[in-house]
């Protein structure tokens, strides 16, 4: 047990980070931006994880390089009954595949910049290279149940996001947590202690919980996650969640 210790490495972590794709994220969310704050913040793991798109993930790695930060690919998928769905994967190749078959599944709608707001693609120096003309902001027709079930097939980490907030949750448009469907873990949101979390919502006692920011500006970063792992990758994260081997996840208080 001592030699897995001496192996193991504490990461402060935040697995719901946006970039500028996404239209209700500022324009300061780019590449460069985005890993200087994650650093300045003693955060050495994000997830990159926009809304239905994983446009920028690459270039938010690039800008990454040759630093201590890790960035895991992501997405936040809307499912069919609006409920936001963390997906995190350990490669890209994993999250391509992942993005092929929420798009098939995205309605063909265009984005409206006016009423939703730009959706940019840029490179890892936050450069502009074109603009995500599909509607981000919407529900794909994937169900909760076969979202999980594919990101699972696909060897990622399915996890609801701000499972307490009054819009886009779990409990909010479906009342209750599913029981049945394998999620990883939780997400709470900022404002609340996990104590707080499951003293209203009783349910979440059941599942591993996560915090994060959430982030659609830089000023959001939160770095709750304290992660005990022997790598940054998805399989140390799940022992992680389940407290199994060592490795471990706490959340530090951060209420803001």
């Amino acid at each position: 047990m001592e030699a897995v210790a001496r192996t193991l490495k504490t990461y402060i972590a935040d697995f719901h980070v946006h970039t500028v794709v996404s239209p209700c994220a500022e324009v300061e969310m780019i590449p460069p931006l985005i890993v200087a704050e994650a650093l300045t913040r003693g955060i050495n793991l994000i997830a990159i994880t926009d809304h239905n798109s994983s446009a920028n993930v690459s270039a938010v790695q690039q800008a990454a390089k040759d630093t201590d930060l890790t960035v895991l690919p992501g997405m936040e998928l809307q499912t069919r009954e609006e409920v936001h769905l963390l997906c995190l994967f350990d490669t890209l190749d994993q999250l391509e595949a992942w993005q092929t078959f929420v798009t098939a599944h995205l309605p063909p709608l265009q984005n409206n910049i006016e009423y939703f707001g730009e959706q940019f693609v840029v490179d890892a120096t936050g450069e502009f290279i074109r603009r995500e003309t599909q509607l981000l902001l919407t529900s794909a027709d994937i169900s909760l149940e076969e979202a999980v079930a594919e990101v699972l097939k696909m060897d990622g980490l399915p996890i609801p996001a701000h499972v307490n907030r009054p819009a886009f949750s779990l409990i909010a448009n479906l009342g209750f947590v599913p029981l049945g469907v394998p999620f990883a873990a939780l997400e709470i949101s900022r404002h609340l202690t996990p104590a707080q979390a499951c003293e209203k919502f009783p349910q979440l006692q059941r599942f591993p919980l996560i915090q994060n920011g959430d982030a659609h500006r830089l000023n959001e970063f939160l770095g709750a996650n304290v992660c005990r792992l022997a790598a940054p990758t998805l399989a140390e994260l799940r022992l992680a969640l389940r407290q199994e081997q060592e490795r471990s996840l706490v959340i530090r208080s951060a209420i803001c």
